[in-house]
């Protein structure tokens, strides 16, 4: 096979963005205009989940195509062993030279990861030790914590400059790959991973995008009084991050923000989509664009993401392929990043990654009329030692056909049926009738997984982070790839 017949590859990955605030999944609030053209143009998917509700563990799960529990990264400190093959590593092997510009979030010295290129690195150290980034009036805010939800509003986040940056490198990069095209010198195909800050908090957005929903978003459709949360392990994550308080002002103010952001980091992937097509690249190109978390946007009286609602782990999938995926599918299959990842590597006819559960998508978007054989299952965990109730969580999310099962390490399970209660507000774990299923899925849940030991190796694992972190701080190494935030990009218009 030619170079030429292999696809390209246009891979968008942002973070924090929930599916539900996108036109094609049905909000009619946010305006997405390029993100539902590629989907009515391709396919999206509506039951798309992480592997993990949180930054690192759910993008080092997609890059190397394994859970946490297989590559052992688990939390926002942990880092990717070297060692491990990716997604990246498998493109080049397959003649692609893979292309990096923005996000990946990669812990540790190793910021390729098997990326020929990387253009504008993260904003966050390349070693745990080194002192993080100012940021100035919304210092504190990017976590979850109170003051993330207090401090909400119009301005402008770091976040959303560091996406411009992304952008106006990523435009440059295709720009300067049709020249080559053009010119003759440059016939091979390319992979291009563009990763995006937006719309993760700080909940401010520019005045414009702001303004446009601060006073027209409606609340939050499912929230959920404090005093009657049932759920121990919810209560008490309340607790733990200040959210027993929030009144109607700040959730105004912070949903409006977040649709404002989702609104802009839509605009930014206009401008790329458009240099595509302006260097006469669509044609030949698949495009992919996911999240690695959503967020809850105050539904069920939570915010940001660490829990498995389906505000938090189920994250928007959107592939257009001209010529390959017919236009204007939904896939309802229950499907996961990995089975993303595999798909990438499928279509670009490279080596599937060893110790990858991913499946191929590509055959349920065949548009033939066949229906192959899928298992509608999907796993997502959140395994913490900082960031959870009492400093400890230990929890793991099946969704197998209609029923989703988030079983909580020491805690009681919840269960809901998603086709009967698509809002989860009934626990259904205590149903008699539902016991037959609850243990069912429970075994499945443990079948691979053992809590006890995954806090044994999370021990150890910081025993050797606490090391690293103390000679990051005395030594300060050389970080190659990081883009410099500053104070001055971050404030709110008003005080």
């Amino acid at each position: 096979m030619s170079q030429r017949s292999r696809p390209n590859l246009l891979y968008i990955h942002s973070d924090q963005h929930n599916a539900a605030v996108t036109g094609c999944y049905g909000d009619a609030q946010v305006h997405t205009p390029h993100l539902d053209r590629l989907a009515q143009g391709g396919a999206h998917f509506t039951s798309n989940y992480c592997c993990s509700p949180i930054c690192v563990p759910s993008r080092m799960a997609t890059l190397s195509g394994r859970h946490p529990w297989q590559n052992e990264v688990w939390s926002n400190s942990h880092v990717l062993n070297s060692n491990v093959p990716t997604l990246a590593h498998s493109m080049g092997i397959a003649g692609y030279r893979p292309a990096l510009i923005g996000r990946m979030h990669a812990v540790g010295p190793d910021q390729l990861h098997g990326y020929c290129e990387r253009l504008v690195g993260d904003h966050s150290p390349n070693f745990p030790g080194i002192p993080t980034a100012d940021r100035g009036a919304l210092q504190g805010t990017a976590g979850p914590e109170r003051i993330s939800i207090r401090h909400a509003g119009a301005g402008q986040s770091g976040y959303q400059v560091h996406d411009e940056a992304v952008t106006a490198a990523a435009v440059d990069w295709l720009n300067r790959l049709g020249v080559r095209r053009r010119a003759g010198v440059d016939d091979a195909p390319f992979s291009l991973s563009v990763g995006y800050m937006l719309p993760h908090p700080p909940y401010v957005a520019r005045r414009a995008d702001y303004d446009r929903h601060a006073d027209s978003l409606p609340p939050p459709r499912k929230p959920r009084d404090y005093a009657d949360e049932a759920h121990p392990y919810l209560r008490r994550w309340r607790e733990t991050t200040g959210l027993t308080d929030v009144d109607a002002g700040e959730t105004r103010r912070a949903r409006a923000a977040y649709w404002g952001l989702v609104e802009a980091m839509d605009a930014m992937i206009g401008e790329v989509l458009a240099a595509l097509a302006a260097n006469d690249l669509e044609r030949d190109t698949l495009v992919v664009y996911s999240s690695d978390h959503g967020d809850m946007v105050g539904e069920h009286g939570l915010w940001w993401k660490h829990v498995f609602y389906e505000e938090s782990a189920r994250v928007p999938l959107i592939m257009h392929w001209p010529g390959r995926i017919a236009a204007g599918q939904r896939c309802e299959r229950v499907v996961s990043a990995l089975d993303v990842t595999a798909t990438l590597l499928d279509a670009l006819e490279a080596p599937a990654l060893p110790e990858s559960p991913g499946r191929s998508l590509l055959p349920l978007l065949r548009g033939d009329g066949a229906a192959p054989a899928w298992d509608d299952e999907a796993f997502s965990e959140y395994c913490a030692d900082r960031y959870a109730p009492d400093d400890e969580a230990f929890v793991r999310m099946l969704r197998q056909g209609d029923w989703k099962l988030v079983y909580y390490h020491g805690w009681p399970p919840q269960l809901f049926n998603l086709r009967e209660d698509p809002d989860e507000l009934v626990n259904r774990a205590a149903d008699p009738a539902c016991q037959g299923v609850l243990g069912d899925l429970r075994a499945r849940v443990l079948q691979d997984w053992r809590p006890e030991r995954i806090r044994e190796r999370m021990v150890e694992l910081r025993a050797d982070s606490d090391l690293q972190v103390q000679w990051a701080a005395a030594t300060l190494p050389e970080e190659r790839i990081r883009w410099p935030m500053t104070p001055e990009m971050e404030y709110l218009d008003d005080d």
